[in-house]
This record gives C-alpha cells, sequence and structure tokens, in this order.
C-alpha cells in the first residue's frame, strides 16, 4: 500500500520559514520523481517544486531563490524548504510520487500552511 504523508504545515508570519516534510512508504522510493504542489484558495493546484531519484532539483520560477527541495533514498523522505514566506503562499501543500517510465502517479492528503501577520 502506497502512503505519502506530508507534515510540516502550520501558520507563521510572514517573512518566516517552514520546512515541510513527506514520508514515503509502499514505493521504490529512489525510482521516483518526488514533487511539491500546491493549492492556494480559489486556485489551481500548481508545481512547486521536483526532485529526481538521483537528486536533480528544479524550483517553479516563482518560488526561486525562496524555496528548496531536497530528499533522503535512505529514509524515503522529500522535504520542502520555504523561507521568505509570503501571504500568497499560503494554502495546501502536497506530496506528488511520480514514475515516469511507467506514468504512475501517487498523492498525499496534504498539509496546510498559513501566512499571515
Amino acid at each position: 500500500q502506497v502512503q505519502l504523508v506530508e507534515s510540516g504545515g502550520g501558520s507563521v508570519q510572514p517573512g518566516r520559514s517552514l520546512r515541510l516534510s513527506c514520508a514515503a512508504s509502499g514505493i521504490m522510493f529512489s525510482g521516483y520523481r518526488m514533487a511539491w504542489y500546491r493549492q492556494r484558495p480559489g486556485k489551481q493546484r500548481e508545481l512547486v517544486a521536483t526532485i529526481t531519484g538521483d537528486f536533480r532539483s528544479d524550483i517553479t520560477d516563482s518560488m526561486k531563490g525562496r524555496f528548496t527541495i531536497t530528499r533522503d533514498n535512505t529514509k524515503k523522505m522529500v522535504y520542502l524548504q520555504m523561507s521568505s514566506l509570503k501571504p500568497e503562499d499560503t494554502g495546501d501543500y502536497y506530496c506528488n510520487a511520480r514514475d515516469d517510465l511507467a506514468g504512475i502517479s501517487y498523492w498525499g492528503k496534504g498539509t496546510l500552511v498559513t501566512v499571515s501577520s
């Protein structure tokens, strides 16, 4: 049974940092491209960051310089370090695991991030 469990969300003031974590189980973790998506209020889900099994990462342009994605293949964990948070970063953040060759994708249930003064 595949599970992706996000944690680390919460309420923070603008300018502060948060680190989100995603624990994966039931998959050959290193073979999956991991990603973080977010869905802001009233908007469609959007890609935040991706990282391949061999640690090649990419951040969506609007978040470059503030967000960093990392992974630990031994622990089957992926992280999203977010800094200089803005109110517009508020939303539900989702972990995604994708096997590009097989076309299989799994989702976590999300963790809520609220940035407000």
